[in-house]
């Protein structure tokens, strides 16, 4: 069953891209991801498929896998172990993904690189980390990032249809859910929700038939459709897995104005893609906006409301004591994080200013006030089992009251913050990464596909 969710497709006519597109293949269950992974590196002339195991990566080894197909149509794949000096995530890429994708790029071979991430890994890292993180030290090459060759084409996302809303919507652990540990505080959830909201497509892997229950099996839809509006998504029954061909379908249905590796900021709108807004099995988009600040102290207790029956949540928060900087919130399950999210405009400078797009400028003008500017609260979250009017009452008590309001910023200054600089919920400490790179060593030049 394929339902590519999409009419009138425009047209993109714009100038000629000579770097090598990259495919991402992303979701929780590893059999998936293969499955879908080969199905597309199979469909198309000049693919090649890279992954990085990374269930020894506390051991300092990851195993990568290359796989293509040689001119008489046969499957190769070339094995290696990578040793890295420090075992997590950044020195995979840093070290052998990145650099790894520009000597592809320059194999006449290779007209498509699709690469099959690990289950722990969120495909908009991977985004940022192609189109922001320096890679430098390249014989040959100039110091720059892995965009300069690459540009991630579109993000294919793998569902298990059993159990995938089980996982984003719970609070455990990815080492609690049988993934390796990373020495990080990620959730199942919070990667299940943003490897589904990254998305340009989705692969659901069915039930059986005999087994399946069809309500769950529709609430389950109702929520991708919210999560990732307008993706093309195709249904993978166990009697007839994907292949090639319709792993190319699949691609094809993906218009040009999908995301393709665009990695939104706090500023940017909340409900891209124009997602259903209706309810459907219960599912629905709440949505909460207020010219009013929130108090620190009550908003921390109305939280809860935020992880109860709610698949996800986000937005901008105008934070009483805060009045400089907009907090962006972000949640997935039982498991919520709030962060800096940037200047308002109204507390910028000039040079600070001249440097902000014009969309976010015509935003910001279209609810501008006199006394606050730009400053407001606007907040989404998807709700598939909670009470919208119990989420909508508890935000709306979390705001300022009238007294309140009017005693001004001197008297908000004074309440005590408990989101002072970041704050995670459950109330652990979060540990933050550097994610600046700024060296990276070369690989070997010989090209897998010789082999």
């Amino acid at each position: 069953m394929f339902d590519d969710g999409l009419a009138n497709r425009p047209d993109d006519a714009g100038p000629t891209d000579h770097r090598t597109p990259v495919v991402l293949v992303t979701g929780l269950d590893a059999s998936s991801i293969h499955r879908v992974g080969d199905a597309v590196e199979g469909g198309g002339v000049g693919s090649v498929q890279v992954h990085h195991d990374l269930t020894q990566v506390e051991d300092g080894r990851v195993v990568r896998t290359l796989s293509w197909r040689g001119p008489d149509g046969r499957s190769r794949h070339d094995v290696c172990i990578v040793e890295l000096a420090h075992g997590c995530i950044s020195c995979t890429l840093r070290e052998d993904l990145l650099p790894l994708l520009r000597r592809l790029h320059r194999r006449p071979s290779v007209n498509r690189i699709v690469l099959t991430l690990d289950p722990v890994l969120e495909p908009e890292q991977v985004a940022w980390s192609i189109e922001n993180v320096i890679v430098a030290g390249m014989p040959g090459f100039d110091d720059a990032p892995a965009a300069a060759d690459v540009r991630v084409d579109l993000t294919v996302a793998c569902v298990a249809e059993e159990d995938w809303l089980t996982s984003a919507t719970g609070d455990l652990s990815l080492a609690e859910g049988g993934h390796v540990a990373l020495d990080d505080d990620r959730t199942l959830a919070q990667v299940a929700v943003g490897q589904v909201a990254f998305a340009d497509a989705l692969v659901v892997a069915a039930c059986d038939p005999t087994v399946r229950d069809a309500w769950a099996s529709a609430r389950l839809v109702a929520v991708l459709k919210r999560l990732a509006p307008n993706v093309p998504m195709m249904f993978e029954l166990p009697q007839r897995p994907i292949t090639p061909v319709l792993a190319e379908q699949l691609l094809a249905a993906v218009p040009s104005r999908s995301r393709r590796g665009r990695i939104d900021g706090p500023h940017d709108p909340l409900l891209a893609g124009e997602p259903p807004l209706d309810s459907d099995c219960g599912v629905t988009w709440v949505e909460f906006h207020s010219d009013r600040p929130l108090h620190p102290g009550r908003f921390h207790e109305a939280i809860d409301a935020l992880l109860d029956g709610v698949v996800c949540a986000r937005g901008r928060l105008w934070i009483a004591t805060q009045p400089d900087e907009a907090l962006w919130l972000e949640s997935a399950g039982g498991g919520l994080r709030v962060a800096h999210g940037g200047p308002w405009l109204a507390s910028m400078t000039d040079d600070e200013l001249a440097q902000v797009s014009d969309e976010r400028r015509a935003l910001g003008a279209l609810r501008w006030d006199e006394s606050f500017g730009d400053r407001h609260t606007s907040l989404v979250a998807l709700v598939h089992q909670g009470d919208p009017a119990e989420i909508e009452e508890a935000l709306r008590g979390a705001c300022l009251n009238e007294v309140e309001f009017a005693a001004g910023q001197q008297f908000w200054s004074t309440f005590d913050d408990p989101f002072g600089q970041f704050h995670a919920d459950p109330c652990d400490d979060l540990d933050i990464s550097d994610s600046t790179v700024d060296a990276v060593p070369g690989l070997d030049s010989s090209d897998p596909r010789d082999n």
